[in-house]
C-alpha cells in the first residue's frame, strides 16, 4: 500500500484547519445564549483567521495541480561561452542565461547566432555541436517561435541532441533574423503564456546587442 505523500498531506492541512475552526465557531456561536463584546471580537478574529486558512488551502491545492511531474535531467552542470565574443555581449549573454535558469523552468539553453554556438548553460547535453534539424530551421526560415511542450510526444525530438536526453520541454525562440534560443525545461507543459513573452523580450534584447556587436559573416 502507498504511504500518502507528507507535502500533500501539508497542503491539505490549512483548508482541514479553517474548516474545522469555522465549525467549531458556529456550533459555539449556537451554544452561548448571551454575545459579550469581548467574545463578538474573538470571533471576528477567529472568522478573519478561518478564511485565512481556507484561502491559503485552496491556493495550494490549485498549484499542486498546476504544477507538472518534473525530472532531474541526465547531465552535468556547464556554462560555455564562446571565447571569441566581445566583453560586452558575454556579460548580456550571461546576463540574460541567468535570469532564465533562475526565473524559469529552465534547466538547459544553448544559442545559435550565425550559425555558430555562443552559449551553452545549465545543464549540458552530450552533443556540444548543433545542427539545426527540420524544427529549429523552420524557427529560423519563419522567425517565430517553437513551443514543444511534451517533447518525448515528437518525433522530431531526435534532433535535440544537443540538450540533455531526458528533457521534458523545449522553446525555439528566434533572435532576430539570425539565431535562436533554445530552452529545455525540466517538466511538460511547464511554460506559461507569461514566460513565453518574457522570453520573447530577453530574445529581442539578445538581437539587439548581437546584431550591434556581431558583424554578418562574408558570403
Amino acid at each position: 500500500m502507498a504511504k500518502p505523500d507528507q507535502n500533500q498531506v501539508l497542503r491539505r492541512l490549512p483548508l482541514f484547519a479553517g474548516s474545522l475552526a469555522g465549525v467549531l465557531l458556529f456550533i459555539n456561536r449556537l451554544l452561548t445564549p448571551e454575545l459579550t463584546n469581548s467574545q463578538a471580537r474573538s470571533d471576528a478574529v477567529g472568522v478573519i483567521v478561518t478564511a485565512f486558512l481556507i484561502l491559503t488551502g485552496l491556493l495550494w491545492q490549485q498549484v499542486q495541480s498546476r504544477t507538472p511531474d518534473a525530472v532531474n535531467l541526465i547531465g552535468e552542470e556547464g556554462f560555455e561561452l564562446s571565447p571569441t565574443l566581445p566583453d560586452t555581449v558575454k556579460t548580456e549573454l550571461a546576463w540574460a542565461s541567468h535570469l532564465l535558469l533562475t526565473n524559469t523552468v529552465t534547466r538547459s539553453l544553448v544559442i545559435l547566432y550565425q550559425g555558430k554556438v555562443l552559449l551553452r548553460r545549465g545543464v549540458l547535453g552530450t552533443n556540444p555541436d548543433l545542427k539545426p534539424g527540420a524544427i529549429l530551421q523552420r524557427v529560423l526560415d519563419k522567425q517565430k517561435p517553437v513551443y514543444l511542450v511534451d517533447l518525448k510526444a515528437y518525433p522530431g525530438r531526435i534532433e535535440f541532441d544537443y540538450l540533455p536526453e531526458n528533457t521534458q520541454g523545449v522553446i525555439c525562440q528566434p533572435i532576430g533574423d539570425q539565431g535562436v534560443l533554445i530552452l529545455g525545461a525540466n517538466a511538460p507543459r511547464s511554460y506559461t503564456k507569461q514566460d513565453e513573452n518574457w522570453i520573447q523580450g530577453i530574445a529581442d534584447k539578445l538581437a539587439n546587442t548581437l546584431s550591434s556587436y556581431l558583424e554578418m559573416p562574408a558570403g
